[in-house]
């Protein structure tokens, strides 16, 4: 159960930049006045602001979260290849940013939002989120003696791959893991 709640938290975080994207391109601040009127005029910026920081603090939660996922480790003679994989999502990335400039309305917002994190969350590289690079994480690609082919999320610099000790990682699933070793 745990696990299935973590990894919709992290397609969550993944997928949330479109709603902060839309909601500032659209001039949407909250609607303050549903607190009191004294609110009235608070600057739409600030509400911007709060948008841009709720995805910030959920990715933080993320990552404390992650101290509760169940343990593994990749040894040393295993890993043969490391990848870094930060420049291979920027495409997928510019990609939500322009779905979110194109999107005009609520009821379309909600619909392609939908389908995003359903595919996102069936994806196996679903846990690339760029705010992970405002806490220092790196994402690198770890191809293992067995030819396979893992994602790794740490803070690490991973460059000789026989140099690659991982022995405090957290398992998200079978393909991807936190670093969580200092």
């Amino acid at each position: 159960m745990m696990n299935f709640i973590y990894k919709l938290l992290l397609t969550f975080n993944s997928t949330s930049l479109i709603l902060v994207v839309f909601y500032i391109k659209n001039k949407k601040p909250i609607p303050w006045y549903f607190i009191s009127e004294k609110f009235n005029n608070i600057p739409n910026f600030v509400s911007y602001g709060l948008y841009f920081l709720m995805p910030i603090l959920l990715t933080f939660f993320s990552l404390w979260l992650a101290k509760f996922l169940d343990n593994d480790s990749i040894e040393l003679s295993k890993v043969v290849e490391v990848e870094q994989a930060n420049n291979a999502f920027l495409p997928s990335y510019l990609g939500y940013f322009f779905v979110a400039l194109s999107i005009t309305d609520t009821e379309t917002l909600i619909f392609i939002f939908t389908i995003l994190f359903v595919f996102t969350y069936f994806s196996q590289t679903l846990y690339f989120n760029p705010l992970f690079l405002l806490f220092k994480y790196q994402f690198y690609y770890i191809t293992t003696s067995n030819k396979v082919k893992v994602f790794v999320i740490t803070r690490k610099s991973l460059k000789k791959p026989s140099k690659i000790d991982l022995p405090k990682l957290k398992r998200v699933n079978d393909f991807t893991f936190f670093d969580k070793e200092e």
